[in-house]
């Protein structure tokens, strides 16, 4: 001890305290738990209690401290526009920033990938079922038509089923039409034109044209009629006769 004291006071300077700023204080009660003031309630082996001693006594050093340095006017609360440098640099941090970003654009990308996938699931399941569903129909119909073949059925439902669904199907794509109509374009076009349609093939015969006979005329079709002569009609009645024939008109007239 008579060493340490020696060489304690050899290497000592004289300062004052606000050089110094030491603090020197015994074990803190603990607040809570009074009996934890006695020096055997602290466990130096419990790695919580030690901290919590170390930590109390840390604060009742400040709560000192801090009158004394009121007392002799040294501010001791940092102003509003303090500008603390960080300890990164700015390239460091705009590394740190591109290395985040980049981890969430990753993240995103996995994101739209595991709903690409969820939709294309999705997708080929409605679409196994719809040709799972016309495949029974068929298989049904199939069936229906065998069966009427052969003479064991005289129900004939299986056509009308086809039709009301073919017409539904028109009737729906038609309601589509109507409802998103054409443009303005062209309703000026059709106004001013008409609406066109298919060209050929309009004058084909067909099964109704065909049975009717109504206007069927066999004396102007076999060129029996008045005013008909050979495949011309009235046109043959101003016809230039031939060369024999106005010979021989002209022998007959001599």
């Amino acid at each position: 001890q008579d060493g340490l004291k020696l060489c304690l006071s050899e290497f000592r300077q004289q300062l004052p305290w606000l050089e110094r700023l030491d603090v020197t204080l015994g074990q803190v009660v603990d607040p809570v738990s009074p009996s934890a003031s006695s020096k055997d309630a602290v466990d130096p082996e419990n790695d919580f209690q030690r901290e919590m001693s170390f930590y109390r006594q840390a604060q009742a050093a400040v709560l000192d401290a801090l009158p004394r340095l009121r007392k002799l006017q040294v501010p001791t609360r940092r102003p509003d526009d303090y500008f603390a440098e960080m300890a990164k640099s700015d390239q460091q941090m705009q590394k740190i920033r591109q290395k985040l970003k980049s981890k969430q654009e990753a993240m995103e990308r996995s994101e739209r990938a595991k709903q690409l996938r969820a939709m294309r699931k999705y997708g080929k399941k409605v679409q196994t079922e719809i040709l799972q569903r016309r495949q029974k129909e068929k298989k049904n119909m199939l069936n229906a038509v065998k069966k009427y073949q052969k003479g064991l059925s005289d129900k004939l439902d299986f056509l009308d089923e086809e039709q009301t669904l073919s017409q539904g199907n028109k009737k729906g794509s038609a309601s589509q039409r109507m409802k998103k109509g054409p443009n303005a374009k062209r309703r000026y076009k059709n106004q001013k034109f008409g609406f066109g349609g298919k060209k050929k093939g309009s004058k084909w015969n067909t099964k109704e044209s065909f049975n009717d006979v109504s206007s069927f005329r066999p004396k102007v079709a076999h060129n029996k009629g008045p005013g008909k002569a050979g495949k011309g009609g009235k046109k043959a009645l101003n016809k230039r006769p031939g060369k024999r024939a106005r010979q021989k008109m002209k022998s007959r007239a001599r």
